[in-house]
């Protein structure tokens, strides 16, 4: 054969080979797979997004909480819209004109080939009409979605709400497209992966004039949705709402939790706001008003808040002071109207000698801050600073300086200074450091902040004597187990046996000391008032708790900000707590102590001012 042949052959060869590539890949593309056959009829398809149902919240009692209403979304297709009589369908969907305009060309911007919301939340009565109506508005559908509404008008702050999914999310999770909802805070922001189970997508025909024809293939490309898992929390509605009614006309806030279990009781803070005012189209109105509102009623005080925490920290300094042998129960000091050291004097009410358990229930001043200088001045330490670092590494370990719980994104770590801070601010002309110039830390002033939640939890540790457990409201996941973190014993570095001797003089502030209006007959309560120093306005009434002494099944913090003592108003709200949830009833005999705390109105104009919160 010659070389002409071969040539021919060749080229012969390489032209059968193309061609039956071609015939096999185009085979391939018509006959087995169907990617392009349904990119051909894509502007015949409609893809309707099936929103799954949010998982329930349920109560501790097993109340239903939180559950899910069905609104609509008018989607539009820019491409597809033909001419239509704008008016009747805002009338319809109940939107301005200029609205709906305005979200018409944010669609056309965004894609004319894709779908994009052009009015939201739309409610079922106006759905019925629009629904039999759809037919005239070629390139509109209408696409279901759930929205929460709630049993009880209650713990807003606890459950929290969702709202529109900003860009930045949508970013980061490819889950959410433009105007989906996610839990912006609470609970629902705490569990969103949780509660918002998995989208479905259904295709269909639909004809020229937008009307559906049917399912596509049959449903064979359809995925179903699947519903969010439901919560089961640890909240006594019917003590967080007596907390609410309790703390109406006040600011400041309410933290109650079991002790054995870490589990959140009742979580109040005050002023609040309704749940559902942030629900469906309502919440374009509200969060815009409640974000104006100058009494911060979107401000969770019990999570976010810093107060000082006054002369409930006295049991704090008393039981470091045990575990370092700083002091025995027996040891006396004495009080001549408060502590007096040369040009410094710190009053108190007091002339007489005070052991540790007295001390506690007089609250006397001055033995603590003779206690807390014995501690820093000690031989045991090398200085002042050393021995402030020593107590500041058992404050830390009950909780104080960081968070304590992981449900809640917001919550503050309060402030337990540091030996920086202090070189920095309060020692730095003289490198030697003076028990007098932090003194006041040993009545919880100067520089402390603790947040309420961290409080009620001080209370648990006691009431455990010695260790906690996470804070935190959910107790069940549908279908799956908890974060094994809610079953992790904290310790403190405070050995149990020095917690039974501060116990005597908790019992006593109660039963004839300064919280004796937090006395409920029948029921061994230990607890400490404190008043929060307050520069910008009247001081801080606050007191803590925790019932029964022995085996004690709830545990305290109530502020009441303004309130001045901590006796007047934050003990007897306790009190009427801790009886509401043992006894599920308040006595007759303590009626008037009811009425006189529902009836108490402190609400200050300028009441902002006296607030103080680190960010």
């Amino acid at each position: 054969m010659d070389s002409y042949s071969k040539r021919k052959n060749i080229i012969i060869f390489i032209f059968f080979t193309v061609g039956v590539i071609f015939v096999v890949r185009l085979f391939f593309l018509q006959v087995v797979n169907s990617t392009y056959k349904r990119s051909a009829t894509k502007n015949v398809l409609r893809e309707v997004v099936e929103f799954p149902s949010r998982g329930l919240i349920y109560g501790r009692k097993g109340e239903l909480l939180v559950f899910n209403q069905t609104v609509y979304d008018l989607m539009a297709t820019p491409r597809e819209i033909g001419r239509f009589d704008t008016t009747a369908l805002c009338d319809i969907i109940d939107v301005s004109k200029d609205d709906l305009i305005s979200e018409l060309n944010k669609a056309k911007r965004y894609s004319s080939y894709q779908p994009s919301v052009v009015a939201k939340l739309i409610p079922p009565i106006r759905y019925a009409f629009l629904k039999e109506k759809i037919y005239k508005y070629p390139g509109f559908y209408l696409q279901t979605r759930n929205i929460r509404n709630y049993t009880y008008n209650s713990a807003a702050h606890v459950l929290g709400y969702i709202g529109e999914v900003s860009p930045s999310t949508i970013q980061k999770d490819n889950y959410y497209k433009s105007g989906d909802y996610i839990g912006v805070s609470g609970i629902e922001r705490a569990y969103e992966k949780e509660l918002r189970g998995k989208k479905g997508v259904s295709l269909y025909l639909v004809d020229v004039h937008n009307r559906l024809k049917g399912e596509y293939e049959n449903g064979r490309m359809d995925t179903s949705a699947v519903k969010g898992k439901d919560l089961k929390t640890s909240l006594d509605i019917d003590l967080q709402q007596y907390g609410e009614l309790l703390m109406q006309n006040k600011a400041g806030s309410i933290v109650a939790i079991e002790p054995s279990t870490g589990e959140i009781l009742a979580m109040v803070t005050s002023p609040s706001y309704s749940p559902v005012d942030m629900v469906g189209r309502s919440r374009m109105v509200n969060f815009p008003r409640l974000v104006a509102d100058t009494l911060l009623p979107l401000f969770n005080r019990a999570v976010q808040a810093h107060y000082p925490p006054g002369s409930t920290f006295k049991m704090l300094h008393g039981l470091i002071a045990l575990q370092e042998n700083i002091i025995n129960p027996s040891t006396s000091y004495y009080c001549n109207h408060g502590y007096h050291v040369g040009n410094f004097h710190q009053g108190c009410h007091h002339e007489q000698s005070f052991d540790l358990n007295g001390a506690i229930t007089a609250s006397c001043n001055a033995y603590f801050s003779q206690t807390f200088r014995a501690f820093l001045e000690s031989s045991k330490f090398h200085g002042v600073k050393d021995g402030y670092e020593a107590w500041r590494n058992h404050a830390l370990s009950f909780g104080f300086g960081d968070k304590v719980s992981f449900e809640f994104d917001e919550e503050s770590k309060g402030f337990i200074p540091t030996t920086d801070f202090y070189d920095k601010r309060t020692f730095k002309r003289d490198s030697r450091w003076h028990a007098l110039s932090i003194i006041s830390l040993a009545i919880g002033q100067g520089e402390i902040e603790t947040t309420p939640i961290q409080m009620a939890n001080y209370m648990a540790i006691l009431a455990n004597r010695g260790y906690y457990y996470p804070p935190h409201v959910v107790r069940e996941i549908e279908g799956e187990p908890l974060s094994p973190v809610v079953r992790e014993k904290h310790y403190t570095t405070v050995k149990q046996a020095e917690f039974e001797k501060i116990l005597d003089g908790m019992e006593g502030v109660v039963t004839g000391g300064t919280g004796v209006l937090a006395s409920v007959p029948g029921i061994r309560i230990c607890g400490k008032t404190g008043t929060a120093q307050n520069p910008h306005g009247p001081d801080h009434s606050t007191f803590v708790a925790f019932a029964p002494r022995n085996n004690p099944v709830i545990a305290i913090a109530v502020y009441v900000e303004n309130g001045k003592f901590g006796n007047l108003y934050a003990a007897p709200i306790a009190g009427l707590m801790i009886e509401k949830y043992i006894n599920d009833s308040i006595q007759p005999s303590r009626k008037w102590l009811e009425t006189n705390m529902l009836e108490t109105n402190l609400l200050y104009p300028d009441l902002p001012n006296y607030i103080k919160y680190y960010k």
